[in-house]
């Protein structure tokens, strides 16, 4: 193999590996399909649930593909429901959350502000996937969201990194290839564990007050490995494994997010723990 393919080898299989938060739907779905009752910007809180969602999707993902079973799942149920694009880089369409993620938290920051003032809600709360559900943690803890949102929920969250099954271990065999990640995707580089942005969402604490923390993993996560470095730490903190909930639950990172009714279930009970019910394999049909 040529010298330069075995640089480019580890930021090929990053790349693929990230690659997996797409929804199966297709990049082009992201342009046309309609949003099924959320990003009705005409939507008021109930009494019931007297708190907007914002949908934060995935790396690679979009305010669209990520959302097409999960988001009508919360409209359904009474919610009202919105989703966001974040970490665009110029050139590329349909394919989000690649950039400086210190830079996509802004966004989130802007876009649950514009959510607020719709719907007139003092707070929001947050669902996200993968990327998703730990850039919220920056917004919260750096740029005041902790006085804005209730409650995160994260599905297969990269709260700590992730060595995608020790992958990342070798990028200092191969000299320029964190750069090259770096400068071509700086929102890859970020989710590094070790990373300097890692080191900074982390230090200090998990979680901030005021905010409650749900992470919903899956031990038969491929991209955030190992599977528990998602979990947070803190008083204010529920971390669950879906098998715990349902041994039969086979889904990996994308199904977790897409398609998981037994996690939607599990992420419902965070939304609205009053009225919390066992989530348990029999989910699936509720």
């Amino acid at each position: 193999m040529l010298p330069w393919r075995r640089l480019l080898r580890p930021f090929a299989v990053l790349t693929l590996a990230a690659a997996a938060l797409v929804a199966p739907t297709g990049a082009a779905q992201a342009a046309s399909a309609p949003t099924s009752g959320w990003n009705n910007w005409s939507c008021k809180p109930s009494a019931a649930h007297p708190r907007p969602v914002v949908l934060v999707h995935g790396t690679f993902g979009n305010s669209v593909d990520n959302w097409l079973g999960f988001a009508p799942y919360l409209v359904n149920r009474g919610y009202c429901v919105y989703s966001l694009d974040y970490g665009q880089l110029p050139g590329v369409p349909f394919f989000n959350g690649l950039g400086p993620i210190d830079k996509s938290a802004g966004q989130l920051d802007v876009f649950v502000d514009k959510v607020l003032a719709s719907t007139g809600a003092a707070k929001a709360d947050i669902v996200g996937h993968s990327q998703g559900g730990m850039m919220p943690r920056y917004y919260l803890k750096f740029l005041g969201g902790a006085a804005k949102v209730n409650a995160l929920v994260g599905l297969a969250p990269d709260n700590h990194g992730t060595t995608l099954l020790g992958l990342t271990q070798l990028l200092p065999y191969f000299p320029g290839a964190g750069d090259l990640i770096s400068t071509a995707t700086p929102g890859l580089a970020d989710q590094i564990a070790g990373s300097p942005f890692q080191n900074k969402l982390n230090e200090g604490g998990d979680t901030v007050p005021g905010v409650q923390y749900t992470v919903i993993a899956t031990r038969y996560d491929e991209v955030v490995t190992p599977y528990r470095t998602q979990f947070l730490d803190g008083p204010n903190v529920r971390n669950v494994l879906l098998q715990d909930l349902c041994g039969l639950d086979l889904s990996e990172h994308v199904a977790i997010g897409l398609t998981d009714r037994i996690a939607w279930h599990e992420a419902l009970n965070a939304l609205d723990p009053a009225h919390a019910e066992r989530t348990t394999c029999a989910s699936v049909f509720s």
